[in-house]
């Protein structure tokens, strides 16, 4: 097959870690694959795992997008792909529109991802008129049944894959243990508690810090990481962080790392991997990735991350927004001697990759049906 995904941009987060590791599973199953997005960082990757990225700015959220159309149109001409997968709402539009202009027969399937709860509009229910829709978590699954009109057998349940190889049964580095404490001595012989994730407000890094303050007056010993940047328009709420740090007096109790390519070692480092959404998160790739290196995790019982804690690591689920109750619970991960943590199939790269596989062959075989 030949399988072209589309997303704005490929910057961090779950969505452009998803397509790449998609991208590279397709290209290794011997599939053509091709990205188009506004590019970033992770294009690399892309490219190096053997995929086609094309450069293309369908990542604004404005009418100056729609320019984009003519471009889709004539890139979809050029490379005749069996599968759109649409990843995101505006480059759903761009595509939506450019197929309209092709005739029937040169129009390639559509399969939608809705990674998230995406507002209830029209400009959101472009998502829902693909071909086939994929929800990466039963509470997307459900959301999506509830707001758009989607009928439940165009509706497939994929949960977000990790390479579990990737993270599982590895051994720190002692050379990346010693120059990462050369650069925060302050770390050396703490309990790390870590909250990974991109510095945003809905991410919950103000609970983490009013957490950490409950927890360093039971455990005096740990020290808090922060490992995420600030994208562009976040930077005042890092200085808002960075000022209640302060009026708790954890300045030197917790650091911000910024942004980072090293996490499958930061999991390592880590004692226990916090995970604190304000609201359901659709899935949250941080926590399996954490649990599939072997340490444990503490979430707020909702949205997708509780969903993988249910079937990974139960003790690890807290009442939402109780950062007091949170605190505890670290604390009596700490004190445990060892910790039984459990993948299942579903939430492996191998899984999401042949499951995805699935949904274009059925797509294909119902167009192709007489």
């Amino acid at each position: 097959m030949r399988i072209l995904q589309a997303l704005p941009a490929l910057y961090s987060g779950g969505v452009e870690r998803g397509t790449v590791d998609l991208a590279a599973e397709l290209v290794r199953r011997g599939h053509e694959s091709y990205v188009v997005s506004n590019g970033g960082p992770m294009a690399e990757q892309v490219r190096g795992h053997g995929s086609t990225h094309i450069h293309m700015p369908i990542h604004r959220k404005s009418l100056a997008s729609f320019g984009q159309i003519l471009p889709m149109r004539r890139l979809i001409q050029d490379l005749k792909p069996d599968i759109i997968h649409v990843r995101s709402r505006m480059p759903a539009w761009i595509i939506h529109l450019a197929l309209k202009s092709l005739p029937a027969e040169d129009r390639p399937a559509v399969v939608s991802t809705f990674h998230g709860m995406y507002s209830v509009n029209p400009y959101s229910a472009i998502m829902a008129r693909a071909d086939h829709v994929i929800a990466v978590s039963n509470c997307v699954r459900d959301y999506v049944l509830k707001n758009f009109n989607v009928p439940k057998e165009k509706l497939t349940v994929i949960q977000r894959g990790v390479n579990v190889e990737a993270f599982h049964n590895r051994a720190l580095s002692q050379q990346w243990l010693d120059h990462f404490l050369s650069r925060y001595p302050q770390l050396a012989g703490k309990k790390i508690i870590m909250m990974p994730g991109r510095i945003s407000r809905w991410k919950g890094q103000l609970d983490f810090l009013a957490m950490m303050n409950q927890l360093i007056r039971l455990r005096p010993d740990c020290h808090g990481i922060i490992a995420g940047g600030a994208e562009p328009g976040k930077e005042r709420f890092l200085e808002e962080l960075e000022r209640e740090r302060s009026r708790l007096s954890l300045t030197d109790k917790v650091t911000f790392l910024g942004q980072r390519n090293d996490m499958n070692s930061l999991y390592l480092f880590a004692d226990v991997v916090c995970h604190m959404s304000t609201k359901p998160e659709p899935f949250g790739r941080t926590v399996t990735e954490a649990l599939a290196s072997g340490t444990p995790v503490v979430a707020y019982n909702r949205g997708g991350a509780a969903e993988t804690l249910q079937a990974c690591f139960r003790e690890g689920l807290v009442p939402p927004d109780n950062t007091g109750a949170f605190a505890a619970t670290v604390q009596r991960i700490l004190e445990a001697p060892e910790h039984e943590i459990l993948i299942p199939d579903r939430f492996r790269l191998e899984a999401q990759t042949e499951a995805t596989l699935e949904v274009y062959r059925n797509v294909l075989k119902q167009r192709h049906r007489p």
